[in-house]
């Protein structure tokens, strides 16, 4: 699935903090900003299976339709 997101990156000390605009709870931060990119990556990953399995578990015992859909904003 290609979906395409605005990813932010905030310089700080440290080294960078990241957070994807359209996904709350995407967020994250490197020592570099490419390891700020691949934590981000595996940030939106780890958003969207917890967001499947929490729908799964809402809708569990119900007859409910999945199916895939794509989005272009």
């Amino acid at each position: 699935m290609d979906l395409q997101c605005m990813a932010v990156f905030r310089k700080v000390p440290e080294g960078y903090i990241a957070f994807i605009e359209e996904f709350p709870g995407a967020n994250t931060q490197g020592a570099s900003l490419e390891e700020a990119r691949a934590n981000l990556r595996e940030a939106v990953a780890l958003v969207i299976e917890a967001n499947r399995e929490m729908a799964r578990e809402d809708t569990s015992g119900e007859a409910v339709i999945r199916e895939s859909i794509t989005v272009t904003a």
